[in-house]
């Protein structure tokens, strides 16, 4: 998949552009909307242009031409690189969806791969890896896995964790970028690159699946929890994190276009999937905006034959 352009294609767009944006970081919204709008005019097919259009008319207080602009990215960028559908979603201009554009996600972390370990560990104070990690530990004591799957692995900040106590390490990312950064620190044994909202897993694969801060960027996780179980062998762990929520709804996006899950959704699609859960923690997984975030730390059981547990979807 081809990056999405930055550059309009037109050298005097890109410059009312760039001086857009230095209006928009010095608080000047409906001014750095004007000008984008003025840069549009040049170069009218420029999705990414579109996108911050309306970013910048949504600072501004203007949500109805924010909207509009959205829909002109989307409908010159379908496969949604910049997440325009998840922005209509958050301001009630589309239809509440169960997972974000998968384009989206792996356009994110292609930009994100180089600045992924410092953001997240220096800035953030990411700490998912050794929360799973610790309730992996406590829910097996002493116990070497035969072989783990690290769902999202992303540059290898749960692998590491993971290598000591597992005698074979597979990753899947939908992140080229992620996945090159993965096999540079040669923690893994294999790497994939994979979507989770289309994952296949061979029966009884492995007797450990981590997902560590992966499921805020899938939504719904009927599909994938049950992708998992059948991946797992009789007695095989599955550990994740998710971000709580504390609201009445099963799932509900946020404002950073990242899903938080309710500990009774978890659960209930667990059981359905054919899990037993063993550790249920809730702490701190790491800070967005200085404000800490608190996150599901979950260990659960695959049962012995996980399809005598599933309650149909519907009922």
């Amino acid at each position: 998949m081809k990056p999405l352009p930055a550059s309009s294609g037109d050298l005097i767009a890109d410059r009312r552009a760039d001086y857009a944006e230095m209006l928009f970081a010095n608080g000047e919204h409906a001014a750095a909307a004007e000008l984008m709008l003025g840069a549009l005019e040049l170069a009218p097919a420029w999705a990414m242009g579109w996108f911050r259009l309306g970013e910048f008319q949504e600072a501004a207080g203007a949500p109805t031409e924010a909207a509009r602009a959205w829909r002109m990215a989307l409908q010159l960028a379908p496969d949604d690189r910049p997440g325009a559908a998840l922005k209509l979603q958050l301001i009630g201009e589309a239809p509440a969806s169960t997972a974000p554009p998968s384009a989206f996600v792996e356009t994110l972390f292609d930009q994100y791969a180089d600045k992924f370990d410092h953001a997240l560990v220096e800035t953030l104070g990411y700490r998912a890896p050794q929360l799973l990690e610790a309730a992996i530990h406590a829910a097996a004591p002493g116990r070497t896995f035969r072989r783990a799957v690290d769902l999202g692995c992303g540059t290898g900040l749960m692998g590491e964790r993971l290598r000591s106590f597992v005698n074979h390490l597979e990753g899947h990312d939908i992140s080229a970028a992620m996945l090159k950064k993965a096999a540079a620190r040669k923690i893994y044994d294999r790497l994939q690159k994979s979507d989770l909202q289309t994952l296949e897993l061979e029966p009884f694969l492995a007797d450990l699946v981590t997902a560590a801060d992966v499921f805020m960027y899938v939504g719904a996780l009927e599909r994938v929890f049950a992708t998992v179980a059948g991946g797992l062998e009789k007695d095989g762990l599955f550990a994740f994190t998710v971000e709580r929520y504390d609201g009445a709804e099963d799932f509900r996006l946020r404002e950073t276009r990242r899903y938080a899950h309710s500990e009774a959704y978890v659960r209930r699609v667990l059981a359905r999937a054919g899990f037993s859960a063993v550790t249920f923690a809730s702490d701190t997984i790491r800070m967005d905006r200085t404000l800490p975030v608190t996150g599901l730390i979950v260990v659960a059981l695959r049962l012995p034959d996980p399809f005598l547990f599933q309650i149909p979807l519907g009922g």
